[in-house]
Protein backbone atom coordinates (compact mmCIF):
# COMPACT_ATOMS: atom_id res chain seq x y z
CA UNK A 1 0.00 0.00 0.00
CA UNK A 2 1.03 3.61 -0.43
CA UNK A 3 0.35 6.11 2.32
CA UNK A 4 0.64 9.59 0.78
CA UNK A 5 2.56 11.23 3.64
CA UNK A 6 5.13 8.43 4.02
CA UNK A 7 5.34 6.50 0.77
CA UNK A 8 5.31 2.73 0.31
CA UNK A 9 4.34 0.68 3.34
CA UNK A 10 3.10 -2.81 4.13
CA UNK A 11 0.02 -3.65 6.16
CA UNK A 12 1.35 -5.95 8.87
CA UNK A 13 -1.78 -6.44 10.95
CA UNK A 14 -5.36 -5.47 11.63
CA UNK A 15 -5.91 -4.37 15.22
CA UNK A 16 -8.73 -3.08 17.43
CA UNK A 17 -7.59 -0.40 19.86
CA UNK A 18 -9.41 1.69 22.43
CA UNK A 19 -8.97 5.45 22.10
CA UNK A 20 -10.80 7.60 24.65
CA UNK A 21 -13.31 4.85 25.38
CA UNK A 22 -14.06 4.24 21.70
CA UNK A 23 -13.04 1.01 19.97
CA UNK A 24 -11.28 1.79 16.70
CA UNK A 25 -10.32 -0.76 14.05
CA UNK A 26 -6.93 0.09 12.54
CA UNK A 27 -4.41 -1.15 10.02
CA UNK A 28 -0.84 -1.27 11.28
CA UNK A 29 1.51 -0.17 8.49
CA UNK A 30 5.25 -0.75 8.40
CA UNK A 31 7.48 1.58 6.36
CA UNK A 32 10.77 -0.19 5.60
CA UNK A 33 12.59 2.87 4.28
CA UNK A 34 11.97 4.97 7.38
CA UNK A 35 12.10 2.01 9.76
CA UNK A 36 8.80 3.30 11.11
CA UNK A 37 5.28 2.06 11.62
CA UNK A 38 1.92 3.77 11.78
CA UNK A 39 -1.75 3.17 12.35
CA UNK A 40 -4.52 4.07 9.95
CA UNK A 41 -8.13 3.76 11.09
CA UNK A 42 -10.16 1.50 8.80
CA UNK A 43 -12.65 4.32 8.16
CA UNK A 44 -9.73 6.43 6.82
CA UNK A 45 -8.48 3.75 4.43
CA UNK A 46 -9.46 5.95 1.49
CA UNK A 47 -6.15 7.75 2.19
CA UNK A 48 -4.31 4.57 1.23
CA UNK A 49 -3.84 3.52 -2.36
CA UNK A 50 -2.65 0.26 -3.88
CA UNK A 51 0.74 0.11 -5.58
CA UNK A 52 0.77 1.34 -9.16
CA UNK A 53 0.26 -1.09 -12.03
CA UNK A 54 2.88 -1.78 -14.68
CA UNK A 55 0.88 0.42 -17.10
CA UNK A 56 1.00 3.30 -14.60
CA UNK A 57 4.77 2.78 -14.23
CA UNK A 58 5.16 2.95 -18.02
CA UNK A 59 3.13 6.19 -18.11
CA UNK A 60 5.32 7.57 -15.29
CA UNK A 61 8.43 6.74 -17.30
CA UNK A 62 6.99 8.62 -20.30
CA UNK A 63 6.26 11.58 -17.97
CA UNK A 64 9.86 11.43 -16.73
CA UNK A 65 11.13 11.44 -20.32
CA UNK A 66 8.99 14.43 -21.30
CA UNK A 67 10.14 18.04 -21.23
CA UNK A 68 10.06 19.70 -17.77
CA UNK A 69 7.32 22.26 -17.21
CA UNK A 70 8.97 24.91 -15.11
CA UNK A 71 6.68 27.75 -14.18
CA UNK A 72 7.94 31.28 -13.85
CA UNK A 73 6.34 31.86 -10.46
CA UNK A 74 8.26 32.49 -7.24
CA UNK A 75 10.21 29.52 -5.86
CA UNK A 76 8.26 29.54 -2.57
CA UNK A 77 4.97 29.12 -4.47
CA UNK A 78 6.40 26.35 -6.69
CA UNK A 79 7.89 24.62 -3.63
CA UNK A 80 4.45 24.55 -1.98
CA UNK A 81 2.92 23.09 -5.15
CA UNK A 82 5.65 20.44 -5.38
CA UNK A 83 5.22 19.54 -1.70
CA UNK A 84 1.45 19.21 -2.20
CA UNK A 85 2.02 16.92 -5.21
CA UNK A 86 4.48 14.76 -3.26
CA UNK A 87 2.06 14.48 -0.32
CA UNK A 88 -0.93 13.76 -2.58
CA UNK A 89 0.28 10.19 -3.06
CA UNK A 90 -0.60 10.27 -6.77
CA UNK A 91 2.14 8.56 -8.75
CA UNK A 92 1.75 10.80 -11.82
CA UNK A 93 2.12 13.93 -9.66
CA UNK A 94 5.23 12.41 -8.11
CA UNK A 95 6.67 11.72 -11.57
CA UNK A 96 5.99 15.34 -12.59
CA UNK A 97 7.86 16.67 -9.53
CA UNK A 98 10.85 14.41 -10.23
CA UNK A 99 10.85 15.47 -13.90
CA UNK A 100 10.52 19.20 -13.15
CA UNK A 101 13.21 19.27 -10.45
CA UNK A 102 15.64 16.96 -12.27
CA UNK A 103 18.75 18.74 -13.48
CA UNK A 104 19.98 15.86 -15.67
CA UNK A 105 23.76 15.78 -15.83
CA UNK A 106 23.98 19.24 -14.31
CA UNK A 107 25.43 19.20 -10.86
CA UNK A 108 23.04 18.85 -7.97
CA UNK A 109 25.23 21.51 -6.34
CA UNK A 110 23.59 24.02 -8.69
CA UNK A 111 20.23 23.45 -6.96
CA UNK A 112 19.20 25.22 -3.80
CA UNK A 113 19.00 23.16 -0.63
CA UNK A 114 15.19 23.12 -0.65
CA UNK A 115 15.11 22.15 -4.34
CA UNK A 116 17.47 19.23 -3.66
CA UNK A 117 15.41 18.14 -0.64
CA UNK A 118 12.15 18.11 -2.63
CA UNK A 119 13.78 16.31 -5.56
CA UNK A 120 15.33 13.65 -3.32
CA UNK A 121 12.06 13.12 -1.42
CA UNK A 122 10.06 12.63 -4.64
CA UNK A 123 12.85 10.56 -6.27
CA UNK A 124 13.08 8.20 -3.27
CA UNK A 125 9.31 7.67 -3.16
CA UNK A 126 9.01 6.88 -6.86
CA UNK A 127 12.17 4.74 -6.76
CA UNK A 128 10.81 2.61 -3.89
CA UNK A 129 7.49 2.04 -5.63
CA UNK A 130 9.13 1.23 -8.98
CA UNK A 131 11.46 -1.24 -7.26
CA UNK A 132 8.57 -3.23 -5.81
CA UNK A 133 6.44 -3.15 -8.98
CA UNK A 134 9.27 -3.98 -11.40
CA UNK A 135 10.68 -6.58 -8.98
CA UNK A 136 14.25 -5.31 -9.45
CA UNK A 137 17.00 -4.57 -6.98
CA UNK A 138 17.58 -0.95 -5.94
CA UNK A 139 20.57 -0.43 -8.26
CA UNK A 140 18.79 -1.68 -11.40
CA UNK A 141 15.68 0.34 -10.56
CA UNK A 142 17.82 3.44 -10.08
CA UNK A 143 19.54 2.86 -13.44
CA UNK A 144 16.15 2.56 -15.16
CA UNK A 145 14.88 5.74 -13.50
CA UNK A 146 18.10 7.64 -14.24
CA UNK A 147 17.98 6.52 -17.87
CA UNK A 148 14.45 7.94 -18.19
CA UNK A 149 15.66 11.19 -16.60
CA UNK A 150 18.80 11.22 -18.79
CA UNK A 151 20.97 11.32 -15.68
CA UNK A 152 24.41 9.78 -15.59
CA UNK A 153 25.50 9.36 -12.00
CA UNK A 154 29.08 8.35 -12.88
CA UNK A 155 29.56 11.51 -14.94
CA UNK A 156 27.90 13.49 -12.18
CA UNK A 157 30.24 12.20 -9.45
CA UNK A 158 33.28 12.84 -11.69
CA UNK A 159 32.11 16.43 -12.32
CA UNK A 160 31.58 16.94 -8.59
CA UNK A 161 35.08 15.64 -7.84
CA UNK A 162 36.56 17.87 -10.56
CA UNK A 163 34.70 20.92 -9.28
CA UNK A 164 35.86 20.30 -5.70
CA UNK A 165 39.46 19.76 -6.86
CA UNK A 166 39.32 22.94 -8.98
CA UNK A 167 37.95 24.95 -6.06
CA UNK A 168 40.67 23.56 -3.76
CA UNK A 169 43.38 24.43 -6.32
CA UNK A 170 41.99 27.97 -6.72
CA UNK A 171 41.99 28.38 -2.93
CA UNK A 172 45.65 27.28 -2.75
CA UNK A 173 46.61 29.69 -5.55
CA UNK A 174 44.80 32.57 -3.81
CA UNK A 175 46.46 31.68 -0.47
CA UNK A 176 49.95 31.65 -2.03
CA UNK A 177 49.55 35.20 -3.43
Amino acid sequence: MVYPKHGVGQITEFKKINIGGIDVETYILKFEKDKASGMVPVNKQSHLRPLATINQVNKCISILKSKPKIKRSMWSRRAQEYEAKISSGKIYDLAEVVRDLNKGDDLMVDQSYSERQLFEKAYERILTEFQIILNLNMEDTQKKLDKALKRNLETQSQKTTQKVETAAAETLIEASK
